[in-house]
């Protein structure tokens, strides 16, 4: 079948038309390069036998495998850049999928928002460690409630965003050993609306998507709070390349004239963002949204999990569409 494209409108992010009364936009005013990049209408080429649900993860590792993660059966799909299945495998309760990531070893690691857990598989899906305990939501060192997201650093040190019930980040040693927590719920510097994501440097910095608060907050890998970037974009995936630069999925940072409340749900808008280190915008890549999910090729709805491969293809995979997409930069 012959590749099709279609191609993405680069618009002016400040014109878009808002469906709530007076929403007033509150993005970052660098000046940034808006891109365009078309959509790949023959990847994947999942069997029809395979069912997708919603598509919050995807990753890509060193060899340019494509892994996502779906509330479906099977939950891991693995397929490569011109879209051929290579392998897939399941995990325990896939209604609670959420982020999917490489570790420095290659295996594979998944958080669930519905049994409460983290958990490293191989690459061929064998659990070879669970953090939390399966099923029970609490507290302590031992438990999360709801994590999101885990960044594993090149020591094997983890650091898990926790999450939906906690608003914490906890760290582990490479042996799932708890050594250190930071967070609490709150709009201050350091606190979470939501921890929803988290992604680490080449030199072990941590950048946490705090959604809710529509804003990403970097910390040193003892907790201690580097600096905070805020009103940009309503983060809500995180990935990061080799060369440090911070690649953002989400919604333009939108609230009502005179509230304090970020518009979250439903998301104004879908954008991608490409910072550097100091949280300056050098790349916008608006996306099309749709308004009846799950929409057209190209079009995003709640868009979640974010990642490239090495060619600087994009992938990503949304919510309300219910499907992972490939894209590519136009030239």
């Amino acid at each position: 079948m012959r590749s099709i494209y279609w191609s993405l409108v680069a618009i002016l992010l400040l014109s878009l038309p808002l469906s709530h009364a007076r929403a007033q936009l509150r993005a970052g005013q660098q000046k940034d390069t808006v891109s365009q990049y078309v959509v790949d209408l023959t990847w994947p080429q999942k069997p029809d036998r395979f069912e997708w649900a919603q598509m919050p993860g995807v990753t890509v590792d060193a060899r340019d495998n494509i892994y996502i993660f779906t509330r479906s059966k099977p939950g891991v799909q693995i397929y490569r850049p011109d879209g051929r299945l290579v392998d897939s495998w399941d995990v325990t309760d896939v209604t609670g999928a959420h982020y999917i990531r490489i570790g420095p070893e290659g295996n594979i690691w998944a958080a669930n928002i519905a049994s409460h857990v983290v958990c490293k598989y191989s690459p061929k899906g064998k659990l070879l460690l669970t953090l939390g305990e399966p099923g029970r939501a609490g507290t302590d060192e031992s438990h999360f409630d709801k994590p999101t997201d885990m960044a594993v650093l090149p020591s094997g040190d983890i650091f898990v965003t926790d999450g939906y019930g906690n608003r914490r980040v906890m760290h582990f040693d490479a042996k799932g050993k708890c050594i250190n927590q930071w967070g609490r719920a709150g709009t201050g510097p350091g606190q979470f609306a939501l921890p929803h994501s988290i992604v680490a440097d080449s030199g072990g910095r941590l950048y946490v998507a705090d959604r809710e608060n529509a804003r990403i907050q970097v910390f040193d890998r003892s907790g201690k709070l580097l600096a905070v970037w805020a009103n940009t974009v309503t983060p809500w995936g995180l990935w990061i390349t080799k060369e440090d630069e911070i690649w953002v999925c989400g919604s333009s940072a939108f609230r009502e004239d005179g509230s304090d409340q970020w518009i979250v749900l439903p998301p104004m808008d879908q954008v991608a963002m490409k910072l550097n280190r100091e949280g300056q915008v050098l790349l916008r890549v608006p996306l099309r949204k749709t308004t009846l999910p799950p929409g057209e090729s190209g079009e995003l709805n709640w868009v979640h999990g974010i990642a490239f491969d090495s060619q600087g293809n994009l992938y990503l995979g949304d919510i309300q569409g219910q499907r992972a997409q490939k894209f590519s930069l136009k030239p």
